[in-house]
């Protein structure tokens, strides 16, 4: 588990960082985002079945002194993190709050959520039929990746508004340090199995971290 997130963490090799993610290491590309802006991006799913399997086992390994009775994520590139993390804390239940406004979620807990990776406003929603499982209840929020923090807020929100106990916040990494700002007083909840920066241009045609 990352005890510290800054300089050190990493390395550029050319278009792509070199990151430890727990007992693995791999190489996400980097991908611009704005002008002289670029982030690199773990996409969980395309790194195999065997990555997510050991990841989650050792996410699972960190946070779970903290005795979760269920894990919870966000759709979609959560969904694969919580299922491992699940499996290995030997729990067979787990919740997902959704993005997409399906039929039996019309009357559904509902919480705004922006993404640095999302270009348009979303909202989490929260099944009524799913309260049961998380009021009451230690949860354990996961994801793979908290940037700007504003998704894990705002799960974080939604899951106390159903009656939730957040013990932990885990993730396969976390990115830049602005998450601390957007957490809040839930900061210290977090535990990573590695760091990222972001990235600026540096003027020659190369980019280098950026920590802040």
């Amino acid at each position: 588990m990352a005890d510290r997130y800054g300089p050190g963490m990493g390395q550029i090799i050319g278009d792509r960082y070199r990151v430890d993610i727990g007992s693995q290491t791999v190489e996400v590309p980097l991908v611009p985002i704005g002008p002289g802006t670029a982030i690199s991006l773990l996409m969980t799913i395309d790194h195999g079945i065997r990555f997510g399997e050991v990841a989650g086992a050792d996410l699972a390994g960190a946070i779970a002194d903290t005795r979760p009775d269920i894990v919870a994520s966000a759709a979609t590139l959560g969904i694969p993190v919580a299922i491992e993390v699940s499996r290995h804390l030997g729990l067979d239940d787990y919740l997902i709050l959704q993005k997409t406004p399906k039929v039996h979620l019309v009357d559904a807990l509902a919480e705004p959520l922006s993404s640095i990776t999302t270009d348009s406003p979303q909202r989490l929603l929260l099944d009524r039929q799913r309260i049961p499982a998380v009021a009451g209840k230690r949860v354990a929020l996961v994801d793979d990746v908290i940037a700007t923090g504003g998704s894990i807020a705002a799960s974080a929100r939604l899951l106390r508004a159903a009656g939730a106990e957040l013990v932990v916040i885990g993730s396969y990494l976390v990115e830049g340090s602005a998450w601390t700002a957007a957490l809040g007083d839930d900061a210290h909840l977090v535990r990573s199995l590695g760091a990222i920066p972001m990235f600026t241009d540096d003027g020659d045609g190369t980019w280098a971290e950026v920590w802040d």
